[in-house]
């Protein structure tokens, strides 16, 4: 393991000649104005490098010991001076070529940032409405990935009914201790929540996913607290009030974000769809989390 040993041309199952023996990853900064338009950053290659004259993102070959984010951030860093602060990271796609991958890592930025060339890989940055990306000259590898990606571009909440999904996990004893189940769970997301969800089958984000999370807790359980990245809510009576309360609050100051509701209830599933969220099952969650003690 060593700096910059991911340089060197690496030979996909496709037959495709590509930078960096490990894979590679990239950076898709995002912002959303006042009226939602999403706005991208996109780098001109310089004309000596691969794919030169085109658009795409910053980004490069990555070392033996970086993950996607790691390397990316790496990369903007180099070539576009551009650091973590501002940034979210939202999810990472992957574009998987046999044998070589390109890992697009989508951050969103929370102000149109100046950008410029910070080495000699690129001769331009420029902040483009995701509208218009299309009409220019992208890399190849780019071209074909970008109508995907953009559809993964909106950030997403989701919204967690803990009261249903402890009562779906049924651990061993959990209607003795509401408040300790349910602290359980919270632990349990948030250390899902540090390495990516994967998305329900057919919601629009990337296959590695990092949504920001709000838990509504009820009854016994209120007081439970949050040691990490995920927003805890007491309701101050029903619970399924208060997370539609919650959904339309996102529904009203962030119309262009995706809302996912995670219950089993019935009528509070069709409450929160009548808003414009999505719902899902404790069971999709419930899958990726480390087992617990059933009854």
């Amino acid at each position: 393991m060593a700096v910059m040993d991911g340089n060197g041309w690496a030979v996909c199952g496709r037959g495709h000649r590509h930078w960096g023996l490990h894979g590679a990853s990239g950076l898709l900064a995002v912002h959303y104005d006042a009226e939602g338009t999403p706005h991208v950053l996109m780098q001109k290659r310089s004309l000596w490098s691969h794919h030169g004259g085109t658009w795409g993102v910053p980004g490069g070959a990555l070392d033996s010991h970086e993950d996607a984010v790691t390397g990316a951030m790496r990369e903007a860093l180099e070539e576009a001076a551009l650091r973590g602060d501002g940034l979210r990271v939202l999810g990472v796609y992957t574009d998987d070529h046999g044998g070589w991958s390109f890992q697009t890592v989508i951050a969103e930025a929370d102000a149109l940032f100046p950008a410029s060339p910070a080495n000699s890989e690129s001769t331009e940055m420029r902040w483009l409405p995701a509208d218009e990306v299309s009409d220019e000259t992208l890399h190849p590898g780019f071209a074909e990935t970008w109508p995907e990606i953009r559809s993964t571009l909106p950030s997403s909440v989701v919204v967690l009914d803990a009261a249903n999904i402890v009562g779906a996990r049924a651990e061993h004893g959990w209607w003795r201790d509401r408040a300790g189940a349910t602290k359980r769970l919270l632990d349990d997301v948030e250390s899902l929540a540090e390495h990516g969800l994967r998305p329900p089958e057919g919601f629009p984000a990337p296959e590695k996913w990092f949504p920001r999370i709000v838990m509504i807790v009820e009854g016994a359980a209120r007081g439970v607290r949050s040691d990490g990245s995920v927003a805890v809510v007491d309701a101050p009576g029903s619970g399924d009030d208060a997370i539609v309360e919650t959904v339309r609050e996102i529904r009203q100051t962030r119309p262009w974000e995706r809302v996912l509701v995670v219950t089993a209830d019935r009528e509070l599933r069709r409450r929160v769809k009548e808003l414009g969220a999505e719902v899902a099952g404790p069971g999709w969650l419930l899958g990726q989390l480390r087992p617990r003690g059933r009854v």
